[in-house]
């Protein structure tokens, strides 16, 4: 086997580049790991912008198909609420030095929002009610969770303002329910 041949300058290249990178000590490493979001709350991250996008998207069907006013009324507050939700978990999650991604809808979501998009007029405000009653329910319990557990700072006082907001939405969705 021949040994590899490096170009003088090359070699010279690789050896200063080398000599530029910091050394960095055990208990460097370990202090930027522990600055490093956990993966609760990557998670918590991402499934309350997937929790927020689902509400809005599926407010927004139930703006053009809802036949009750009321209904229509509760998708305008939610695609409100949830936009400035949304917008608050971004804050926090940058104050707390977590990455914000672009929100995706889960699978599960993707197919309520097919449910909606395909249901006939008849059945729609009642599957839209029932929808919002689950997926609220849902996030409650991951605001919940991170605001008792989490261990972001920022994001743990969001989590918790948001509590009381979905909370309402829940009460104002069994309102409309029981008004079939």
């Amino acid at each position: 086997m021949k040994a590899a041949f490096l170009p003088p300058l090359a070699a010279l290249a690789l050896y200063a580049g080398a000599a530029i990178v910091p050394f960095e000590s055990g208990e460097q490493v370990q202090a930027q790991r522990a600055r490093a979001p956990s993966w609760a709350t990557r998670n918590y991250v991402m499934k309350a912008g997937a929790a927020d996008l689902y509400e809005i998207r599926s407010s927004e069907i139930a703006l053009r198909r809802a036949r009750r006013a009321d209904v229509r009324e509760l998708a305008q507050m939610l695609i409100r609420d949830h936009r400035r939700t949304t917008a608050e978990v971004t804050v926090a999650a940058r104050a707390d030095g977590v990455p914000v991604r672009p929100p995706m809808l889960e699978a599960v979501q993707r197919n309520m929002i097919r449910q909606l998009e395909r249901s006939g007029p008849a059945m729609f405000d009642r599957l839209y009610l029932s929808q919002q009653f689950t997926a609220h329910n849902q996030a409650l319990m991951l605001h919940r969770n991170y605001a008792r557990r989490g261990d972001a700072r920022a994001l743990r006082r969001t989590a918790a303002g948001a509590v009381p907001i979905i909370q309402g939405h829940i009460a104002h969705v069994r309102r409309l329910q029981g008004m079939r």
